[in-house]
């Protein structure tokens, strides 16, 4: 890029429909008109045919294009794109390295505002979601009775695997209205059951839309803290899930941030740290490679496999690790070293939350509060078991638990 910009805008980002250049608009068609160079994937170019200028189809990976566009800055360059290019599109990609005074973006309407159109619904009253690229599972978070979802599709596969994930579920009287190739002259909609799906011949141009239903024994996650510890695959060792309510509580998840999971043990905590909100990170850290591959199933079950799961033993299994913002203990607490390796590396103003069941480890906890501050508090939840013919109340272990906030 040269240090001084341009006078004004020199790339023109243009969404573009499946009726192509009949859908444009004028200042689109004047923007081609004008181009040095048009860039988009082999069927947009085919789509806006013919030019009279330069084309360049974008390469794989795509990033391998993004110097030659930069290599041009100043000329009038044409990036072709699906619908809106900032909603799930190239423009926000080419703004991080483009500055938004030098851009011109000419949006058509998007697959959501397509389908939402087509069937009647209104769009701000439906989950927006992509499957393009990502795990099928990260739908199951917005799985609940009466929800209408809207799915980018990856391919023409990906309705018929959706229909058997959503009966799998309990969700199988849920409707699946296949969209194909939305504006164009080859436009289909199609509506079927998930639990009768037998469509075939699908369009890998594809967008899904669900109106959901949920059968009686539908598994809805909910978003408040501590789900149920059956919804957990686990060998007993687990924060239940009073204790991990108060866990997620006391780490306070903010969007956009990374936690650490330090003995991870079933994965529940870092899997409700990512519930919380689709933009947070975690990363698990198991020693033990059985609870590994184990957490990674919950992960998968729960819609969040996005966990990222280093298998390892703390503190060597943190060295090359991205820094959090949060850091919870539930094992491994009084290992050598594992508690200075979780401070050193989280972040300023970050915090740690730590669980302490053994009196080792709960001494460890009151020293280190002692000597760093921060906040104590002791918890015991108590059920109640059958005792002959009666019910007692039956206490399980107390816990005591440690948060610390590192300065700024």
């Amino acid at each position: 890029m040269s240090a001084t910009s341009p006078a004004g805008p020199w790339l023109t980002l243009i969404g573009l429909g499946e009726d192509g250049r009949d859908g444009l608009s004028p200042a689109a068609n004047a923007a081609l008109a004008q181009a040095a160079l048009v860039v988009g994937g082999a069927r947009h170019l085919a789509l806006a045919a013919p030019f009279a200028c330069e084309t360049l189809s974008w390469p794989s990976p795509m990033d391998e294009a993004y110097p030659q566009i930069l290599a041009r800055r100043g000329e009038k360059i044409v990036v072709l794109a699906s619908g809106d290019p900032f909603f799930y599109g190239v423009g926000s990609v080419l703004a991080r390295a483009i500055p938004a005074a030098e851009m011109t973006c000419l949006p058509a309407p998007s697959a959501f505002s397509l389908v939402a159109a087509r069937l009647g619904w209104a769009q701000q009253d439906c989950a927006l979601a992509t499957l393009h690229g990502r795990p099928l599972e990260r739908i199951i978070p917005h799985l609940f009775d009466g929800a209408k979802i809207i799915a980018l599709s990856w391919d023409g596969a990906t309705p018929g695997k959706l229909a058997a994930l959503l009966t799998r579920r309990g969700f199988g009287a849920s409707r699946l209205t296949i969209c194909e190739s939305l504006g164009g002259p080859r436009e289909k909609l199609r509506a079927i059951l998930a639990r009768d799906f037998a469509l075939e011949d699908i369009a890998a141009l594809n967008t899904i839309a669900l109106d959901l239903v949920a059968d009686r024994d539908a598994k809805i996650l909910s978003r408040a803290p501590g789900l149920p510890d059956a919804f957990f695959e686990h060998d007993g060792q687990i924060t239940k899930a009073e204790i991990r309510a108060l866990t997620l509580s006391a780490l306070a998840p903010r969007k956009g941030e990374l936690l650490w999971d330090i003995g991870a043990g079933s994965g529940s905590v870092a899997i409700e740290f990512l519930l919380a909100d689709e933009k947070n990170a975690a990363i698990a850290i198991e020693a033990n490679a059985e609870r590994a591959a184990r957490i990674r199933r919950n992960a998968l079950a729960l819609g969040t496999p996005q966990l990222h799961v280093v298998e390892g033993r703390a503190p060597e299994a943190l060295s090359d690790l991205a820094r959090p913002q949060k850091i919870f203990i539930g094992g491994g607490v009084t290992a050598p070293g594992v508690l200075d390796a979780a401070l050193d590396a989280l972040a300023p103003g970050g915090r740690l939350v730590a669980n302490g069941v053994t009196l080792e480890t709960q001494a460890l906890l009151i020293a280190r509060h002692g000597a760093l501050g921060g906040e104590l508090i002791s918890a015991q939840i108590s059920r109640a078991e059958r005792l002959g013919g009666f019910f007692a109340l039956r206490p399980a272990l107390p816990i005591l638990q440690w948060t610390f906030d590192k300065p700024c």
